[in-house]
């Protein structure tokens, strides 16, 4: 049976996928720092427990970031950790870009 299924397949022309032969996947760990909790954030390099609940409480306390190099406002965030962990932070949309973001009467959009 498994050899009648074997060449069903091709087996015999070679047209099986070995799994040494294929092709490896890549997976990327993007992190929005607008939204993750500090379990998330700790993945990224470099930054711990402390600078991913410093980030957390920035953000309530601020508001979200409007870019990567508002990061930068963070105690213990500098241009190295901003430049090591920019790979891994999704691109954070424009201020006209956010749903459901309260504006105060200043900043509307039109």
């Amino acid at each position: 049976m498994l050899a009648s299924y074997w060449l069903y397949l091709g087996g015999h022309r070679g047209q099986l996928i070995e799994i040494d032969r294929a092709e490896p996947l890549t997976a990327k760990y993007l992190v929005d720092v607008n939204r993750a909790d500090w379990p998330e954030m700790i993945q990224l390099p470099g930054l711990g427990e402390t600078l991913a609940l410093r980030i957390i409480a920035d953000r309530q306390e601020h508001g979200p970031f409007r870019d990567i190099e508002d990061l930068d406002r963070v105690e213990g965030i500098g241009l190295r950790t901003l430049e090591r962990i920019r790979p891994y932070v999704l691109p954070i949309p424009k201020d006209t870009d956010w749903a459901g973001l309260e504006l105060e009467d200043s900043e509307v959009v039109h």
